[in-house]
């Protein structure tokens, strides 16, 4: 019974570091925290975004895995619930970036004009279509 407990323990272990490298080789592959570092002034602190980033992960794992209670209250969890929406946010818009489907949408639409309506349009969306799958649906 112990030796099939430590051999899942490495299975699973194992599995989780390649996931976990895989979505950080993703987030540094279409260049996340560059681009905001550059676009909000703030390059001197790159380390500091990618060692939140890391440690972020990490501790949410942890706290995942062993289900531990996080005592934030309703004003840490609205600040937990905009820094997270605002990450997905810029990671969706980066990959969209990357893989330039805003370009090819708006030569294919033959939209000239008016863009930004058309993103934030595309943000709303998303915001209420998971408000109603999370508290509606």
């Amino acid at each position: 019974m112990l030796i099939k407990n430590v051999i899942l323990a490495f299975i699973g272990l194992a599995g989780g570091v390649t996931i976990s490298a895989g979505v950080f080789a993703f987030i540094t592959a279409i260049g996340i925290v560059p681009r905001l570092a550059s676009r909000t002034g703030t390059a001197k602190y790159i380390l500091l975004y990618e060692d939140c980033i890391v440690w972020g992960g990490v501790i949410g794992n942890l706290i995942s895995i062993f289900n531990w209670k996080v005592p934030i209250g309703i004003t840490g969890l609205l600040i937990y619930a905009i820094s997270a929406g605002v990450f997905v946010g810029c990671l969706a818009m980066a990959l969209a970036e990357t893989l330039k489907v805003i370009p090819v949408f708006t030569k294919r639409t033959k939209i000239t004009q008016g863009m930004p309506f058309v993103v934030l349009a595309i943000a709303l969306g998303k915001c209420l279509g998971a408000f109603y799958q999370l508290y509606i649906h």
